[in-house]
């Protein structure tokens, strides 16, 4: 049977980047199909991160894809919203775990007619993940045509609506923070995470001296003085950001992993003159919102990861894979400060 197609849907249980580096495949679907499409994900935060978007209905949420299906509720619920909306192409962006997601499509109604795998696809691979995504976009399922592919900008793109705007501009507000430009410094990553910022991670190429972060502290503080810093992170990380900020003796810099929801931090990025970060999910979402970036790379390489802007925002890298290294500890500090002077900032008139 093939007919006009309904609602699309995609199926992504990624990371912040992955999610990030989804919408243009998205924004891809949404052109091909005439409506925007539906996301069934596993991170509670992925609501937060599409509100707004133009590309994205809703997201249907699970809490792991491995639980048994008997014991998990959120999946009882999913299976009843995708049965609900019926038969429709879905795109299943993932290649691990692929049994527990084929299970609970079949559980919702979806027939191997209605279902694409990216897995089973190679002639959708591509370098970059962003290139790899429109491939496979431009593919039907067996059961549905959409309209030909369309062209759509080959970068990530995010929205930050104006009640974000809002609560940021409060939150800055309230400090004394709100007349002073910013700069984001995004020193962790899910390793330090994992470790509560404890340094010396076993097996972390992205992982980097203080004494280095120090450094790039002074010589962010150098370039613009007037600019407060700001070291993002998440909770966990807090210790040891608010450790730089106090070893660095900067009354401009501050950590504020403590207090960094993620609607917040997409708002900070939509107005910071730049961010420095290592190769982590908010340098990519920092890049779809137009902020000028630097990334260091430890392990993974800029060909497959660089973050991109939709609107052609300088984004610049170093170390990784490709400059033939293989762990951050490999980029000297002076070289990273060097590549941040040559940054252009987004300052405002």
């Amino acid at each position: 049977m093939i007919g006009p197609a309904p609602r699309p849907l995609v199926v992504r249980f990624g990371a912040l980047g992955d999610m990030v580096l989804l919408t243009p495949l998205l924004a891809l679907l949404h052109r091909r199909y005439g409506l925007a499409p539906d996301v069934l994900s596993a991170g509670a935060w992925t609501p937060s991160l599409y509100a707004g978007h133009p590309d994205v209905r809703c997201v249907l949420l699970l809490g792991s894809r491995r639980r048994p299906y008997w014991s998990d509720p959120r999946q009882w619920r999913a299976v009843v919203q995708l049965r609900a909306a019926g038969s429709r192409p879905v795109y299943v962006c993932d290649e691990l775990a692929t049994a527990p997601v084929a299970r609970l499509l079949a559980r919702a109604g979806f027939e191997r007619a209605d279902l694409l795998w990216v897995g089973e696809h190679g002639e959708c691979a591509r370098t970059h993940w962003v290139d790899r995504w429109l491939a496979f976009g431009a593919l039907d399922a067996p059961r549905w045509h959409g309209a030909p592919a369309a062209a759509v900008p080959a970068a990530p793109q995010l929205a930050v609506g104006t009640a974000q705007h809002e609560d940021c501009a409060r939150w800055l507000t309230a400090r004394g923070w709100n007349a002073r430009p910013l700069l984001l410094l995004h020193p962790g990553n899910k390793r330090t995470l994992k470790h509560g910022g404890a340094r010396g991670r076993l097996g972390d190429s992205k992982a980097w001296p203080d004494a280095h972060w120090l450094a790039l502290l002074h010589a962010m503080h150098a370039r613009l003085p007037q600019a407060l810093i700001l070291l993002t992170g998440t909770p966990p990380e807090q210790h040891w950001l608010h450790r730089l900020a106090r070893a660095s003796r900067l009354a401009c810099a501050h950590a504020i992993g403590d207090d960094l929801p993620l609607p917040r931090l997409l708002a900070l990025q939509a107005r910071a003159a730049g961010m420095l970060s290592v190769d982590t999910g908010p340098a990519h979402s920092a890049a779809a919102l137009d902020c000028p970036l630097l990334v260091l790379y430890g392990a993974a390489g800029a060909a497959a990861w660089l973050p991109r802007s939709p609107s052609g925002a300088p984004v610049r890298w170093l170390g990784g894979a490709d400059a033939g290294r293989a762990r951050l500890l490999d980029t000297p500090v002076d070289e990273a400060i060097a590549a941040w002077n040559a940054l252009p900032l987004r300052l405002p008139a």
